[in-house]
């Protein structure tokens, strides 16, 4: 890795939009989000799937993202057709339930088929009935959701001096585990336009969050020498306003 590389990784919170800052009181209580990063290796160079926040967004406005958001009350009651690994589930669940962990893996491909239409699962003859309204679009597509291929490679916490505040936890899987066209975005909400496969060094060159900079770093890291599921990624939190890499 040179060190343009590694200075782009890096995580730098200097950048403040003026719609993101609290102008008063005191710090706003970070929700529980999940985030996943798809990998697509079918190319000469592996491929990431991100998309850009629309203007109109308070929440880092015009920036490119992957897919993801915060967790909804029904991503608890969902019951996976294939669970986490082991170490997955037990690297979560530090400092949370096994429940809450599994329901974070599952807002993370529940908040991909919204954002970017992807459905990320097995085909099932034995499709799960829900009353959540936000899986319920999911389900129709008879396939339930599988844990067992994400990896959990980083969280990070959004600053205090932040108006929105979020516990993000990411994800990362292959592109393998898509039912469907990969390229067929027809499904997505609209939240996220321009939605396309970009190599590293592509993604590396657009207007991207910080945190979303540095675990792209974390990214081509578990790329180049692959690890297994109890590797730690790291974990970014914010202590007397200052930035704490950690490692989760």
């Amino acid at each position: 890795m040179t060190n343009r590389t590694k200075n782009k990784t890096d995580y730098d919170p200097k950048y403040i939009s003026g719609q993101e800052i609290r102008q008063k009181g005191p710090a706003v209580r970070p929700k529980d989000a999940a985030t996943l990063i798809i990998v697509r290796e079918d190319d000469i160079s592996p491929r990431i799937l991100l998309g850009r926040r629309a203007q109109g967004h308070k929440f880092m406005p015009n920036k490119f993202v992957f897919p993801g958001g915060r967790v909804d009350p029904g991503d608890s009651r969902i019951t996976p057709h294939r669970d986490l690994h082991p170490d997955v589930l037990a690297r979560l669940s530090e400092g949370c339930t096994p429940s809450k962990a599994r329901a974070l893996a599952l807002a993370a491909i529940r908040e991909t088929f919204e954002e970017a239409g992807l459905l990320i699962g097995q085909k099932s003859d034995d499709p799960i009935t829900t009353r959540s309204a936000h899986w319920r679009p999911f389900m129709e597509h008879g396939v339930r959701p599988a844990l067992d291929n994400l990896h959990f490679i980083a969280r990070a916490i959004t600053p205090p001096y932040r108006s929105r505040r979020f516990d993000a936890r990411f994800f990362m899987t292959s592109s393998d585990a898509i039912q469907g066209d990969l390229h067929d975005t027809t499904k997505a909400s609209g939240e996220l336009l321009e939605l396309h496969w970009f190599t590293l060094p592509e993604a590396m060159e657009l207007e991207l969050p910080n945190i979303t900079r540095m675990v792209l770093g974390e990214v081509e890291r578990r790329l180049a020498t692959p690890v297994t599921h109890r590797e730690p990624g790291p974990f970014v939190r914010f202590r007397h306003g200052k930035p704490i890499r950690g490692v989760v």
